[in-house]
């Protein structure tokens, strides 16, 4: 089942720093991830200045329970990146998968 995760990161000062501190290995779980199909995209969140402040990405797990234990050891989330984080269930048109 794919699901959209929206992850928010937090507003204080220190929050890029964290992102960047912790990024090689988000993008590492991430790329291991769409090896195998358990990602299907992702995008960073911009502000009006293209800075980052959060990630959207569609994940295709069997279960939320599946989504909850990823998001339990990603480095976004261990590493205090994103503070609010939205999980929906969704579906990628055909049209746009692959």
């Amino acid at each position: 089942m794919q699901f959209l995760v929206i992850g928010y990161d937090g507003t204080d000062d220190k929050a890029p720093e964290r992102r960047l501190a912790v990024r090689e290995a988000h993008l590492a779980g991430v790329t291991k991830m769409k090896e195998e199909g358990k990602a299907v995209f992702g995008v960073a969140i911009l502000d009006e200045r293209e800075q980052m402040i959060g990630s959207v990405l569609v994940v295709d797990f069997p279960s939320r329970a599946d989504v909850d234990a990823w998001l339990g050891n990603e480095p976004y989330v261990t590493g205090g990146v994103w503070r609010k984080i939205e999980v929906l269930p969704a579906r990628v048109p055909p049209m746009f998968a692959k």
